[in-house]
């Protein structure tokens, strides 16, 4: 599926998931919340209550080289929060 790129696997993230039973994905730039609800509920067989959306701008970075100062900038994402039902989870680290 092209909706779900990666799951954002951080240690803030994992307490949101032990406390408030959420997880985020950074999603494609151009879907909308019913379709990463569906995209879910589809791919890992959970009860999605509600999608929250976040648009994260590029960060313009600058290293120092021998040849000079270069200039560049990070990809821009979109990342989703969504909260799963209560008694479901994903678990990430199940096929290691």
């Amino acid at each position: 599926m092209e909706i779900i790129l990666k799951p954002v696997l951080t240690e803030k993230m994992s307490a949101q998931t032990d406390k408030l039973n959420k997880v985020a994905f950074v999603v494609a730039k151009d879907v909308n919340k019913i379709e990463i609800k569906k995209a879910v509920e589809e791919m890992y067989g959970v009860k999605v209550t509600d999608v929250n959306t976040q648009r994260y701008q590029g960060t313009v970075k600058s290293r120092y080289t021998k040849s000079g100062v270069i200039t560049g900038r990070t990809a821009s994402f979109k990342k989703a929060i969504v909260t799963l039902a209560k008694g479901d989870s994903i678990d990430f680290f199940s096929n290691i």
